[in-house]
């Protein structure tokens, strides 16, 4: 199709090569539960945990250092994002069925926080924004590719992808450790961050994030580094 194409040819260099396996090491350790979670998107719990609101926010992980993977780079940076035409790509990739229906829950004009993960120092960068929701991942038909799916079918495709654009940097980088910090003691006081996503579904890339964690985590920013 005339949309397939445009992708394959407009985000070649960029995203084919960038984009498309950067959440990879996160999801395959997730192989053994991936079999066992339900591909329906009906039954996703991305509706229970976040629909409550009329806008969901949520938390995408991508890799910043260079990593190959079947002889593919997949290294993609929040300065990557930043690099592309437009400050928008596509966020190919994703194979883990809970991951993929997060990403069909999403709306036009929610907000994510881009995750730098698998790497020395993980934590979040910034802020981008959906602008293109969820439609037939490419990659999952290209035999070249490293996330190539021969069971999925283009009249039945399996996986999904949205298109993110770069909203903002964080006004300072707020680290996994300083996350996890939070999480802790919110477990015990009962505060934001107590049943993060991040924490207690930490291999999941795509995670949806309620008002009050992604409130409680930008006015992280404004403070001193715990």
């Amino acid at each position: 199709s005339f949309k397939r194409q445009a992708f394959l040819s407009n985000f070649y260099r960029g995203n084919k090569k960038g984009l498309l396996g950067k959440r990879t090491k996160t999801e395959n350790t997730e192989n053994t539960s991936t079999k066992l979670e339900n591909s329906s998107p009906q039954k996703t719990p991305a509706s229970k945990n976040c629909g409550k609101n009329s806008s969901n926010y949520w938390l995408m992980k991508s890799e910043p250092e260079s990593r190959l993977e079947k002889g593919v780079d997949v290294k993609f940076s929040i300065e990557d994002l930043k690099a592309q035409p437009k400050q928008r790509a596509c966020w190919d990739g994703v194979r883990n069925y809970q991951a993929r229906n997060f990403l069909r829950a999403m709306k036009l004009e929610e907000e994510a926080f881009f995750y730098h993960s698998n790497c020395k120092q993980p934590g979040i960068m910034g802020l981008m924004k959906i602008v293109k929701e969820a439609y037939p991942d490419h990659t999952q038909f290209e035999k070249s590719n490293p996330h190539y799916d021969p069971s999925s079918k283009e009249d039945n495709p399996k996986w999904s992808m949205v298109d993110v654009q770069f909203v903002r940097m964080l006004k300072r980088f707020i680290s996994l450790d300083e996350l996890k910090t939070c999480h802790q003691a919110h477990k015990a006081t009962g505060g934001p961050l107590k049943s993060m996503a991040l924490f207690t579904h930490q291999r999941l890339s795509v995670q949806p994030l309620t008002q009050e964690e992604f409130d409680f985590i930008l006015s992280l920013e404004e403070t001193e580094p715990s």
